[in-house]
């Protein structure tokens, strides 16, 4: 099934350095045991234009997404914060082939809670491969990892799901990761 109630999509490409931020955590989240109507999508780069359309014909109603994806809001590199559609003005949510990701957004808003965690890059290549995150962006993996775990009701690795059950991350996983604060910036 490829939707599910809530939606995590990671977007960015890792050819591009910090532009592999939200693959990169993806890739932690889908290490962890999450609840059953949570569906976790590395979403890449020229997917989410076409994922983020096929929302609103999915054959389950979604009824959450989060995307996470790097984000210039002018901070400092590896700094995190969420996000509204409403926040994005036109034109300013691109994927690399130029299509304006806000767009598709403002036409699922209104029937999809969105919530976009962003990490201010330090350096994302646009032109030229190159492989890796930079180390403030690295560290902010975990931090995202807690935050979208929080948002979908998943404390640290142990959720509660709709019959009363514990379910855990295996032990070392990305949820318990170090400090930071959370909120609308960490």
């Amino acid at each position: 099934m490829l939707f599910r109630e809530i939606v995590i999509a990671g977007c960015g490409n890792p050819l591009f350095g910090d532009d592999g931020f939200g693959p990169a955590v993806v890739e932690e989240l889908q290490k962890l045991q999450l609840p059953d109507n949570v569906k976790v999508i590395d979403a890449g780069l020229g997917a989410p234009h076409f994922l983020f359309t096929l929302m609103e014909d999915a054959e389950v109603p979604v009824k959450r997404l989060i995307i996470i994806d790097i984000a210039d809001f002018g901070a400092n590199p590896g700094d995190v914060t969420k996000l509204r559609p409403e926040d994005l003005p036109p034109g300013t949510y691109r994927d690399a082939h130029s299509w304006d990701l806000s767009e598709p957004l403002q036409r699922l808003k209104d029937v999809i809670d969105i919530t976009i965690i962003g990490c201010q890059p330090k350096r994302a290549a646009s032109d030229e491969f190159e492989l890796g995150l930079t180390e403030e962006v690295e560290e902010a993996i975990p931090r995202t990892v807690r935050i979208v775990l929080e948002e979908i009701g998943v404390e640290y690795g142990a959720a509660i799901n709709h019959q009363g059950t514990h379910l855990r991350a295996a032990p070392g996983e990305a949820a318990g990761g170090s400090g930071g604060k959370t909120g609308e910036q960490t």
